[in-house]
């Protein structure tokens, strides 16, 4: 059944707050327009809530309340507390991209010696200057008609657009790395990163907090293509503050002969949503999705896929991991359609949830939409504790409760972290991981 959102005061308010900062969001025009029409869509629509069935565990209207103003463009403060934030998150390698406060900082970027195929540029240069094909990719969301989507259109202040020409390999990852370094405010970030045909690459995402950075929220977008016979290893790790908000969405495609193999890693932020839209464009591609949430305290987070298989002859694998402590609360939403044209899919889901507490929560939603008559395809879901025996198996051998807690839930996530190809990155994954159970009482 489709609900009508009653407009909001959060609407009326962020109205006023939008025709404030207009003048310093970027481009003109068409950009303009969209940006109106965007806004427009959100008023009607209003914050997201449960009676909303793709955000019915996620109600923002109960845990965000309200919509913050948009941050000030970083000073030398605010670049000086990001440059100290990131240097905890340097990957070995890696082309480092850094957005400070939902603003791109060339002076902390590594910009220097492109490889052969490879341009970068500031979201704010494309929607003021660049090509029409370009600003139509990052302005479109396809049929998804999302009030999160609609507002990030509307306010999105800057981002970075990566391009990789076809034929390219690129020997260095690219890591772009989102820090906040102001408190009580909002970002509004748009990237888009596009792959070539017979192309591989890397992407590294990471979002975190610069020191005395609190309360604030981040609405990010991210505007992903893998053109044909090409591969793209993604990672995002989100290690924001306890206490802040973060709702990104991902639009990806996948061309034909690819594979697009994403992990993502929820360990920070108070309430927080990844939602990706992933399709398989073209015959013969292969999707591989691997997530775990390790949340304790209040902490709120929620995963939310919708993989789309809308051509023959494709796969998809799905594996998601949660790990709750207290109170914390995981959301697993997993959604596969199969086109009436999809024959021959084959696509795959399971969600395990391993609670640590009386108080902690999962919610796990794996479901099937399938329209094509010869495919194979099927979900499952499980939540447990941890296993007592294994416990006083590792206690009995001298480690504390802690340890040996720490040592099954390193296990239990394993299998998620392990479908990330390169050992570095396995390696940074698992680091993020040990920051989180380091971090436990």
């Amino acid at each position: 059944m489709n609900v009508a959102v009653a407009k909001t005061n959060t609407a009326h308010a962020l109205g006023d707050t939008f025709a404030v900062v207009r003048d310093r969001l970027p481009g003109s025009g068409v950009v303009a327009d969209t940006r109106q029409k965007a806004f427009e869509t959100f008023q009607k629509l209003g914050l997201p809530h449960r009676r909303i069935e793709d955000w019915k565990y996620t109600d923002l209207r109960a845990t965000m309340r309200e919509v913050l103003p948009l941050a000030a463009a970083p000073d030398q403060a605010a670049l000086t507390r990001a440059a100290a934030a990131i240097k905890l998150l340097a990957v070995a390698g890696a082309r480092q991209l850094v957005l400070v406060d939902g603003v791109f900082a060339p002076q902390l970027s590594n910009l220097g010696k492109l490889e052969k195929g490879l341009t970068i540029r500031a979201l704010r240069d494309v929607l003021e200057t660049g090509d029409d094909a370009i600003r139509a990719r990052l302005l479109t969301s396809g049929a998804v008609i999302d009030p999160m989507i609609a507002l990030n259109t509307a306010m999105m202040t800057d981002g970075v657009v990566v391009e990789i020409g076809d034929g390219a390999e690129l020997l260095q990852p690219i890591h772009v790395v989102h820090v906040a370094s102001s408190s009580n405010s909002a970002t509004f970030t748009r990237s888009l990163f596009s792959v070539g045909n017979n192309t591989k690459a890397t992407l590294i995402e990471s979002f975190v907090a610069g020191e005395g950075a609190k309360a604030y929220q981040v609405h990010d977008a991210l505007v992903l293509s893998v053109g044909d016979h090409a591969r793209l290893d993604h990672v995002r790790l989100m290690e924001d503050a306890r206490d802040a908000f973060n709702v990104t969405t991902g639009f990806i495609t996948v061309g034909a002969h690819s594979h697009f193999n994403t992990f993502n890693m929820t360990s920070g932020g108070n309430v927080s949503r990844y939602q990706a839209f992933i399709t398989c464009a073209g015959e013969h591609s292969q999707v591989t999705t691997n997530g775990v949430n390790l949340l304790n305290g209040t902490q709120h987070g929620d995963t939310t896929l919708f993989l789309d298989h809308a051509v023959p002859n494709c796969a998809s694998r799905e594996v998601f991991r949660a790990v709750l402590d207290d109170r914390g609360h995981s959301v697993f939403q997993g959604r596969i359609i199969v086109k009436p044209d999809a024959q021959k899919t084959d696509a795959k889901m399971m969600t395990r949830a391993l609670l640590l507490s009386d108080d902690a929560e999962a919610d796990n939603k794996p479901e099937l939409e399938i329209f094509a008559d010869d495919v194979t395809c099927g979900h499952g879901a499980t939540t447990g504790a941890l296993d007592q025996s294994l416990m006083f198996y590792l206690r009995a051998r001298g480690l504390s409760e802690k340890e040996a807690q720490a040592l099954l839930i390193a296990a239990f996530v394993g299998e998620a972290i392990e479908s990330i190809v390169s050992d570095d990155l396995r390696d940074v994954a698992m680091a993020a991981a040990d920051r989180w159970l380091a971090a436990r009482g």
